[in-house]
């Protein structure tokens, strides 16, 4: 997840324009394509939310053929191979269809699926990026989530744009 410095992971009329950073931080690392293009390799299945889904159908698809879980109640259609929809139990879907099948599962975007998989103990990892911005409003990636998580720092990554990367392990109890 991308989310301002106040937690924020879209602004109020929904936009995330302020994704793009214009701030230089000179020890930073730099996030070249390639880098990019070799970690999406790792990638076996993403999970997504439906408003996640049609953004990225708006801003162009980003995930090839790569196999896409878009979790929705609405009756959506695609015309897409790779991506199938589903709605029901997220610990069925996550420990009876995904984990045996795929070793790299990624959930993509929308804070209220995130807090889902905390709460449900299904997420591993949490990832965020902070972009070096105060939005001041918008939609919040954790409001509420309503228990406490104890986290392992796994790794921190600061890029020359500004953007601050924290790699977190969920501990399990």
């Amino acid at each position: 997840m991308v989310s301002s410095l106040d937690g924020f992971i879209a602004k109020k009329d929904g936009s995330v324009s302020w994704l793009q950073s214009t701030d230089h931080y000179e020890k930073g690392t730099t996030l070249s394509e390639e880098v990019v293009a070799e970690f999406l390799k790792t990638i076996d299945c993403y999970v997504m939310g439906s408003r996640t889904y049609e953004h990225a159908l708006e801003l162009g698809w980003p995930y090839g053929d790569v196999p896409v879980i878009v979790l929705t109640n609405r009756g959506l259609t695609t015309e897409r191979g790779s991506v199938q929809f589903y709605s029901g139990d997220l610990d069925k879907l996550v420990n009876e269809r995904l984990k045996p099948n795929y070793k790299n599962i990624w959930l993509v975007g929308g804070a209220r699926l995130a807090k889902d998989f905390i709460r449900l103990k299904l997420a591993d990892d949490i990832i965020i990026a902070i972009m070096p911005v105060i939005l001041g409003g918008g939609t919040l990636f954790f409001d509420y989530i309503g228990q406490e998580e104890l986290l392992h720092l796994k790794d921190v990554t600061a890029y020359k744009d500004g953007m601050v990367e924290l790699w977190y392990e969920v501990k399990k109890e």
